[in-house]
């Protein structure tokens, strides 16, 4: 079991939680994810990047949006509550080594697994440029720990309220259309945001990679829940990735399935918000 250490909101939905694990805090590397449990006998088993370790504290920060019914139990939490599984680290790490100018491109929740990589591209000499969206400012996180990596900062949001009024489409385009574009890209946030990125991306011929935040049951590839098809062919995110070549993975046939269980989703979130609520009344 794994205790939680400390708790913060940054957002509305958003959490940053630390979590006493000096064996992942050891082994972790940039890209890789944990999975946990909040219930030890109904409790979904739901992957969630490590945003941060802390060796020396022997702890790992873990970062998530209350989407669902796990989330919101995790969010429920606190300081002293333990974990009864927390599984990690899993996933094959970013590949780090200095390819010359790299673009970071993080959506809302996913700048959180984007601050690891970018701290590491900028530890072995790349010149980094971040582009951060989010629809609104008071969704914003990670702007200053961001912002002391960045060679270069761009923020984005959608209804204008901070930094550029724009989709983080069109600064990755300006940069690309550069006499000297980046050597790579890298993108994680929403799925429909990575594959805008990778079609932006595609036609000045720029290596863009994705991380992909699938469903995902046992996490050693044997359920095939997070199944994907790169390139035509089948590949496990769990064990395969979490990171692809954005050129080759077909999004439509991704966000396809994880529409497929909002529904439930929704309605697991709501049975629980409602006898939570009620036991709380003591009504239960």
């Amino acid at each position: 079991m794994n205790k939680i250490i400390y708790k913060e909101q940054l957002s509305k939905d958003v959490f940053l939680m630390g979590i006493d694990a000096p064996l992942i805090a050891e082994e972790r590397q940039p890209g890789q994810f944990i999975i946990l449990q909040t219930d030890d006998d109904y409790g979904e088993r739901i992957p969630l990047t490590i945003a941060d370790a802390d060796i020396e504290e022997g702890s790992i920060t873990i970062i998530f949006q209350v989407v669902g019914k796990t989330t919101t139990e995790l969010s429920l939490m606190e300081v002293g509550d333990y974990l009864p599984a927390f599984v990690g680290p899993l996933g094959k790490p970013t590949h780090i080594k200095n390819f010359g100018h790299v673009v970071c491109v993080a959506g809302g929740i996913g700048v959180a697994p984007m601050h690891p990589i970018a701290q590491a591209l900028k530890k072995v000499g790349n010149f980094v440029t971040i582009i951060i969206g989010a629809r609104t400012k008071d969704l914003l996180i990670l702007e200053n720990k961001m912002k002391n990596i960045a060679d270069e900062l761009i923020i984005c949001t959608d209804d204008g309220s901070y930094g550029r009024k724009a989709l983080v489409t069109e600064p990755l385009k300006e940069l690309c259309e550069r006499n000297k574009k980046p050597e790579m890209v890298i993108a994680i946030g929403p799925p429909v945001m990575m594959k805008y990125c990778s079609i932006t991306t595609k036609p000045y011929e720029v290596f863009t990679q994705v991380s992909l935040n699938t469903i995902m049951v046992d996490g050693t590839g044997m359920c095939g829940g997070c199944r994907v098809s790169i390139n035509n062919e089948t590949k496990f995110v769990c064990v395969d990735g979490p990171e692809f070549d954005g050129h080759q993975v077909d999004f439509d046939n991704m966000i396809a399935r994880l529409n497929s269980y909002k529904n439930i989703e929704r309605q697991k979130q709501k049975c629980f918000v409602e006898k939570t609520f009620k036991a709380k009344e003591g009504v239960l």
